[in-house]
């Protein structure tokens, strides 16, 4: 279990770390921004080789709303839930941390008026879109990323592709949904940032936990009971 938890923690600093960090630090950057498009592709690639390097050990998680969206599809043990999701929680607060010091180094830095890459919704959605918007595309988009996730790593699915597929769902993820909610599927991600964005970020911070956890949990389920090929 220590390897595991080691395992996910790892995987959802550099998650956080490369996903926000792009967004924070190199997004708006003056000429050379990579914009939306660029942060959806950086969530993807820590996926991706997060899952090459460390799913073997630990499953590549890196978040709870997939932690229990597995558990829910019977393919995770109940007794490991919550010594990943406390790994995962730490791992990305670590890295949040780590990206609030290198971005504080900046003049004029300012966390709570950059809004640190934390989700919201209403007046804090970067499009401007409502609490119902947030909870619908935030239920939707986690549960079809379990269905990927459950059915990448099927025993019937080609050996060896499944960290491609997952990295692509999550880079279309965030390219769907970056203007509505700044994209969660992942609470571990939303609280990392919203612990130093220190103000609404906290306030709406538990969307973020039971929409993604509510949609994996959908996801799971619906892939284990209609889907999944009983041998």
């Amino acid at each position: 279990m220590l390897r595991k938890t080691a395992a996910e923690f790892f995987g959802t600093f550099w998650l956080v770390f490369g996903g926000c960090g792009s967004a924070v630090l190199a997004a708006a950057y003056p000429q050379l921004g990579i914009g939306f498009t660029g942060v959806a592709f950086a969530f993807g690639l820590t996926v991706l080789t997060m899952a090459y390097a460390v799913g073997h050990i630990s499953g590549g998680h890196f978040n709870p709303a997939v932690t229990l969206g597995l558990w829910a599809g019977g393919r995770f043990s109940a007794r490991a839930v919550m010594p990943y999701i406390l790994a995962q929680v730490i791992g990305g607060i670590a890295a949040g941390a780590a990206l609030y010091l290198i971005a504080s180094g900046k003049a004029g830095f300012d966390v709570t008026a950059s809004g640190f890459a934390a989700n919201g919704f209403g007046e804090h959605s970067p499009g401007g879109y409502s609490l119902q918007s947030a909870v619908i595309i935030e239920l939707l988009l986690t549960a079809f990323f379990l269905l990927v996730i459950m059915g990448a790593t099927d025993k019937k699915a080609p050996a060896g592709f499944a960290p491609i597929a997952i990295g692509l769902a999550l880079t279309l993820i965030h390219l769907i949904s970056i203007p509505v909610t700044n994209t969660s599927v992942n609470p571990a991600r939303s609280t990392a940032v919203a612990l130093f964005q220190g103000t609404w970020a906290i306030q709406q911070l538990w969307l973020f936990w039971l929409a993604p956890i509510a949609g994996g949990c959908a996801g799971g389920l619906i892939y284990r009971c209609l889907l999944q090929r009983e041998e």
